[in-house]
């Protein structure tokens, strides 16, 4: 029997260039929910952006966040009910190579804020006005004043351009991964670790945890999960992976409960 549904975002419920999730989503998320099941985004976005992103049902939700970093129970807000945070040095070090790489901005998240250190004007309408965080600007990256649970590199060029300059120095040191288009991450932990510690806090085993993904990014999640579902839009390599697909999420929430 499921009890807890983690689905990503990007490419999941959202494709191409959409913004908005659709009502029908939202009718299966309060369907699933009136049955006791949990429903819990699961992205490197961040707490107060998922919030807005899921304003009718907000305050049902679970939330797994920053790539499994934090995560929040129901509420408004809900509770913070873990964090991992990384190593402050080494995630500073990133940090100020991440702005002395060319054509590379700097994202460095607390627990619901993004440290912003702009070399140029878009990094912040970017991250304020269009993907809706709680943005704080910087002088330095040492100037964060909390905790440090992911540093994220922005590239106009592309996410593989941010990976060939820096994966090969960090992936030692933290979980790397592309996370959109212009987007590369790091976190000392990923979405599959997430999933176990949120089954934990709610007492829900992983085998009645179902996962919904599109991305190499969701794999440790689905890896983690009783029931993976994979996107029929994802990558033919993803798809021959997982015997689950998935066309909609509205449908595979109606499949599942």
């Amino acid at each position: 029997m499921i009890k807890l549904i983690a689905c990503d975002i990007d490419g999941t419920l959202l494709h191409g260039s959409e913004t908005e999730i659709s009502s029908a989503v939202f009718d299966e998320i309060r369907r699933v929910r009136s049955l006791g099941v949990a429903f819990c985004p699961a992205s490197g976005r961040q707490y107060t952006s998922l919030r807005r992103l899921f304003a009718p049902v907000a305050d049902e939700l679970t939330y797994m966040c920053e790539n499994g970093a934090a995560l929040f129970g129901p509420g408004n807000p809900g509770p913070v009910l873990d964090r991992v945070e990384m190593d402050r040095a080494l995630a500073v070090r990133l940090a100020e190579e991440i702005i002395a790489s060319p054509g590379c901005e700097v994202q460095i998240s607390g627990t619901d804020t993004s440290y912003l250190c702009p070399k140029g004007g878009e990094i912040v309408p970017i991250m304020r006005d269009i993907v809706g965080n709680n943005v704080v600007i910087v002088p330095s990256p040492a100037d964060v004043p909390e905790p440090i649970i992911k540093v994220a590199a922005y590239n106009p060029a592309g996410a593989e351009v941010i990976r060939g300059m820096l994966d090969a120095r960090w992936r030692g040191h933290f979980r790397t991964a592309v996370s959109g288009a212009c987007w590369f991450d790091f976190n000392s932990t990923d979405k599959g670790g997430g999933l176990r510690r949120l089954c934990a806090s709610l007492g829900v085993k992983l085998e009645e945890a179902a996962a919904i993904g599109d991305s190499w990014n969701d794999v440790p999640m689905l890896d983690a999960a009783g029931a993976p579902f994979i996107m029929q839009n994802a990558e033919p390599a993803l798809r021959a992976r997982y015997k689950n697909t998935c066309r909609r999420v509205e449908e595979t929430l109606r499949q599942l409960v």
